[in-house]
């Protein structure tokens, strides 16, 4: 990892926010608000079927936190604001994420190393982290730290795209291979999700009920939702 790799991160998403893009994450628009629903049924689902039915007692990690949105997700599901954890790069976002939850706890700084105790965590996330990270020898040593700080039984989830965007060299998609070789030893459910956002903002304005069956078929999905275990 070098330092140009993490200013080039926060250039990127400065340059993101001038250009007003944060608007396309927004629960007001319908295709993010798609998203949303289908990426939540599946991880509810998971927990389920991973026997993770309750959150009170675990302490769980979100690496790249942002303004603390999926942490504040979690305390829906059940769990307690003080055994939240989230870190972030970029100072407003960590700012706002503490205005607006007060009672988790975050972390200004990068997550190639993680300020926490070995195998401290129940859950290790990162939402469309890695995918922002195009320096590899970084992406290794955040993946060493999540496994790191991740307990023996515990889990890491793991929300990101296995394509790139063309139009966009600021990202690069994310495949299994490398996700494999990210976390060496350990044990995964893959599941692809998410359907393309072109199409999602297309069509989900006509019919919520067409975009569901398109992401059932899995053709036109562009997201891995994984579950990752030592």
């Amino acid at each position: 990892m070098t330092y140009s790799e993490i200013d080039r991160i926060k250039k990127t998403y400065k340059k993101r926010d001038e250009a007003g893009k944060s608007q396309l994450y927004s629960f007001l628009n319908k295709a993010t608000l798609f998203a949303y629903h289908q990426r939540e049924k599946l991880i509810l689902k998971l927990f389920c079927e991973w026997n993770i039915r309750n959150l009170s007692d675990k302490k769980i990690l979100d690496v790249g936190c942002g303004a603390g949105g999926v942490l504040r997700n979690f305390i829906k599901y059940g769990a307690i604001p003080e055994n939240l954890y989230g870190i972030d790069l970029l100072p407003d976002r960590i700012e706002t994420a503490k205005k607006l939850s007060p009672h988790i706890n975050f972390y200004l700084g990068s997550a190639t190393e993680l300020p926490f105790e070995n195998e401290f965590f129940d859950i290790v996330m990162q939402f469309t982290v890695f995918t922002s990270i195009l320096d590899y020898s970084m992406k290794q040593k955040i993946a060493q730290e999540m496994l790191r700080v991740l307990k023996p039984d515990g889990i890491i989830l793991w929300y990101d795209y296995f394509i790139s965007k063309p139009t966009n060299p600021d990202v690069e998609g994310v495949g299994k291979r490398e996700i494999k070789n990210l976390f060496p030893n350990c044990k995964f459910e893959f599941h692809k999700i998410t359907l393309a956002p072109p199409i999602a903002r297309l069509l989900v304005p006509i019919s919520w009920m067409l975009c569901e069956l398109l992401e059932k078929i899995r053709i036109f999905n562009t997201h891995y939702l994984c579950i990752i275990k030592k």
